[in-house]
């Protein structure tokens, strides 16, 4: 299984200190930072957009892991890749030409991950797992932070990794959505290697808590 690695979410941090903390997050170890754009149509929610994302490059060395929870994501790809995106996944459900826009993330020189809503079945990305780096499984639905986790997401974790191993891919598995010290070990048992957190990173001290969640892996 591919190594671990921790994404925090800025969804949950600080606005108005966005730069120190993603300091503090790097500091820390943690490889990512997890970038959520939601433009209040495919999520009922508006969060960051290429300002902010332009912004958070000049200070921060991490790779950018943006999420597009948008209609028409294919719109505004090269945006994203200029703005300082190292890694743009879109959504199954918000592309009619999904083959399209992950080919086209790969022109633009990124890595190109795909995302499932917690109802979307995995069938649903097996035609195109070869040609993604990443696939992100919401373990809530999109549009807000702090959700519960939604424990049949675990079985959906555990298939797509059998499934994988099974097609010889070493393809990511990230999970997003109520993931905490309390339940990460189940996600990365069953099969998850890069782990999105919001509230339990920047809730408190960030460094301290990235730092947690390594712990708490490694003592598995």
């Amino acid at each position: 299984m591919p190594e671990f690695k921790l994404s925090p979410s800025v969804l949950a941090a600080d606005f108005s200190r966005l730069g120190e903390e993603a300091e503090a997050v790097e500091k820390a170890g943690a490889p990512y930072l997890h970038l959520d754009v939601m433009d209040g149509q495919f999520a009922p929610s508006f969060s960051l957009g290429i300002p902010v994302i332009e912004s958070l490059r000049k200070r921060s060395g991490l790779l950018f892991d943006t999420h597009l929870m948008i209609e028409h994501p294919e719109h505004y790809l090269e945006a994203f890749a200029q703005a300082g995106s190292d890694l743009i996944t879109v959504h199954v459900e918000a592309c009619r030409h999904l083959d399209r826009v992950i080919r086209e993330i790969h022109s633009l020189g990124k890595k190109a991950g795909v995302a499932l809503n917690p109802a979307t079945p995995v069938e649903s990305v097996k035609h195109i797992a070869s040609m993604v780096d990443m696939i992100l499984l919401m373990t809530v639905n999109p549009g807000f932070g702090g959700q519960k986790y939604i424990p049949y997401c675990t079985r959906k974790i555990r298939e797509l990794r059998q499934w994988l191993e099974e097609e010889k891919l070493d393809t990511d598995i990230q999970v997003d959505g109520g993931i905490g010290l309390d339940n990460v070990r189940e996600v990365v048992s069953a099969g998850a290697n890069v782990i999105v957190a919001g509230s339990a990173v920047f809730r408190g001290d960030p460094g301290e808590n990235v730092q947690a969640f390594y712990r708490c892996i490694e003592s598995m």
